[in-house]
C-alpha cells in the first residue's frame, strides 16, 4: 500500500508534467466551500502542513484561479452528521438534517458530487483547464457537461496498482 506522501508526491508530479496554462486554469477543492474566504482558507490550511493546499497556493503563486467548489450547507450537514456518529446512537440529535437512516452520508455525498459537478459546469469556460482535487469516493463525472473532457490521471494508476 502507499504512503499518503508518496501518492502526493505522483500527484504534484503530474500537475507539474502537463502543460498548463495557468492563467487558464481553475482549481477546485472537495470540502471547501463557495465563500469569499476560499483562497485564505487554503492558505491557512498550507500553513499548517496540507500538502493538498501547499500545492493549491503553488498553482495560484502561477495564476491559477481557486474556486469555491461546494456548497457549505451540504458541508455542515456532513459535519453534522459526523458529529452525531462520534457522539454515539445514545447522543441527542440537535440538527436540521433530515434524519439520519444509514443511507444518509451515501444520499449527502451523491448530493454533494452533483453541487460541484453545477459549480464546475457553472464556471469553468471553453478554453479553460479544470483541476479537481476530490476524495476517491466521490463521482461527480456523471453530472459534468458532455462537452467536459476527463483525465483521471492518478485514479486510474492507482486503480491498476501502478507504481
Amino acid at each position: 500500500m502507499r504512503s499518503i506522501g508518496r501518492i502526493w508526491d505522483e500527484i504534484e508530479q503530474t500537475i507539474e508534467s502537463l502543460d498548463l496554462s495557468y492563467e487558464k486554469v481553475r482549481l477546485y477543492q472537495d470540502g471547501l466551500p463557495v465563500c469569499a474566504r476560499a483562497a485564505e482558507i487554503v492558505k491557512e490550511l498550507a500553513q499548517k502542513g496540507s500538502r493538498n493546499h501547499c500545492l493549491l497556493v503553488r498553482l495560484m503563486d502561477r495564476g491559477a484561479t481557486l474556486m469555491g467548489t461546494e456548497s457549505a450547507e451540504l458541508l455542515t450537514q456532513e459535519y453534522l452528521l459526523v458529529q452525531q456518529a462520534v457522539a454515539g446512537p445514545k447522543a441527542p440529535f440537535k440538527t436540521t438534517v433530515d434524519s439520519t437512516r444509514d443511507g444518509d452520508r451515501e444520499s449527502l455525498l451523491a448530493k454533494r458530487d452533483r453541487y460541484i459537478a453545477h459549480r464546475i459546469n457553472n464556471t469553468l469556460l471553453p478554453g479553460e483547464t479544470g483541476v479537481l482535487f476530490i476524495g476517491m469516493l466521490h463521482r461527480p463525472e456523471a453530472d459534468l457537461d458532455r462537452d467536459i473532457h476527463i483525465v483521471h490521471p492518478i485514479r486510474s494508476r492507482l486503480d491498476a496498482g501502478g507504481k
